[in-house]
């Protein structure tokens, strides 16, 4: 059994366009955590932009997995963009920050850890939307 304390704590941070299925998210999720050998149950929380609070897909992904959905401001975000291993203008363009899913990911596992956070999972694009896994010791 893994000592709970040291075990990193595990956001996924996600973007879709509007509209996309929540199936999208499920799959690119589950695509993700397969490929690292991460369980679903490792998963301490998701992020995103507070641009989609009332994108349904991320709502009822939440709710799938029982996960609490933090959201971030363009702002908030833009502080991350030394450590996106992807820096996406159409993304900039659009939110203000170069990278919802990573940004996201990394806010919330240093905002839950109170420790610096690192990319696991850099930036995954799969159809609409697109996921980052970040953990903090």
């Amino acid at each position: 059994m893994t000592d709970v304390s040291t075990a990193p704590t595990l956001v996924v941070g996600l973007g879709c366009q509007r509209g996309c299925p929540v199936s999208t998210l499920l799959a690119l999720l589950d695509q993700a955590l397969e490929a690292h050998q991460i369980a679903r149950h490792e998963i301490k929380a998701l992020a995103s932009i507070d641009s989609k609070r009332d994108e349904p897909a991320l709502i009822e992904l939440a709710q799938q997995l029982g996960l609490e959905l933090t959201y971030f401001s363009s702002e908030q975000l833009a502080a991350y963009e030394p450590q996106l291993s992807h820096q996406s203008q159409i993304a900039f363009e659009r939110t203000g920050c170069y990278g919802v899913a990573e940004s996201a990911a990394l806010a919330l596992a240093e905002q839950l850890a109170q420790a610096p956070a690192k990319l696991l999972i850099p930036r995954q694009k799969y159809a609409q939307a697109t996921l980052a896994l970040a953990g903090a010791a």
